[in-house]
């Protein structure tokens, strides 16, 4: 017997990956000749990873696309799409997005898809930024450390718990100028496995998304561990926000959504030309 084939899956720490990754890392659903093994971090902490080419299998942020290309292409399941809703920016008081020009904002990494529309929204240049971790950036904004936050995963939906106010949503931005939703995240495989073993990992990896679809409760209880300082109910609502139909499939408006977001981007000279981009599975 040949030895298994090892495919290593990074993926963020959070409810969204841990409930579509639920049946590879659990075993629930044959995978052949492949072993999937899961290497956690934060999604900035992945970009840089595969700017590197170091995982076969990575989920990513769209804004990086154009820096990986080379060595990874995009999945046609495993999207994070922000269907009217997604990042945001916060801030300690009731404020207008044209009071943000100029100001401090928390990001939650210079490769995120959030920071990418935060540019693209407010304009690049006119306003300054710091990283900080993803889930101290609520944090950070409430001790006056910055001015204001961009904000993404769980605290979408706890930020209002903190006393914080939103400022502007850059995908509900996007969805007024474009009548699109805003693609957030992707997974990418890395171009050297060949055709053939691109296709059959798509493959599993799709079916591991529809066996949580699946069995929902079962997979929610796995996704709860993952989630900071929410409950069963607000963990099964993140869920369904960001694990949903454009998960399985970006169907041809989530295609046109990643090109034109890239394309924009590219045009305000914020990413390289990302050419044509291709969709495996």
């Amino acid at each position: 017997m040949s030895d298994p084939i090892e495919i290593r899956v990074g993926h963020s720490p959070d409810p969204d990956d841990a409930f579509m990754f639920y049946a590879l890392a659990k075993d629930k659903i044959e995978t052949g000749p492949y072993r999937f093994t899961h290497e956690m971090a934060d999604i900035e902490s992945l970009n840089r990873r595969a700017e590197a080419g170091e995982l076969e299998v990575s989920a990513i942020s769209i804004h990086s696309y154009p820096f990986v290309k080379d060595r990874y292409a995009l999945l046609g399941c495993g999207c994070s799409m922000g269907d009217g809703y997604g990042p945001m920016v916060i801030a300690r008081r009731p404020q207008a997005v044209s009071d943000l020009a100029g100001t401090l904002i928390a990001v939650p990494g210079e490769r995120t898809t959030a920071f990418l529309a935060l540019n693209l929204c407010l304009g690049r240049g006119t306003f300054r930024h710091k990283v900080v971790m993803f889930d101290e950036i609520p944090d950070a904004v409430l001790r006056g450390e910055v001015d204001a936050g961009l904000i993404i995963h769980e605290a979408q939906l706890t930020y209002a718990r903190q006393g914080l106010h939103k400022v502007v949503d850059v995908a509900e931005w996007w969805m007024s100028r474009t009548d699109l939703p805003l693609p957030l995240g992707g997974n990418v495989i890395r171009r050297d496995l060949g055709r053939e073993r691109m296709l059959e990992v798509a493959r599993l990896l799709k079916q591991s998304i529809q066996y949580g679809l699946d069995h929902r409760r079962e997979a929610i209880e796995y996704a709860l561990t993952f989630g900071r300082g929410l409950d069963t109910a607000l963990t099964d609502q993140f869920v369904e926000m960001y694990v949903n139909k454009w998960t399985l499939d970006y169907g041809e408006r989530g295609r046109g959504a990643v090109r034109r977001l890239l394309a924009e981007a590219a045009r305000a000279a914020l990413v390289p030309d990302p050419g044509e981009i291709e969709f495996i599975g």
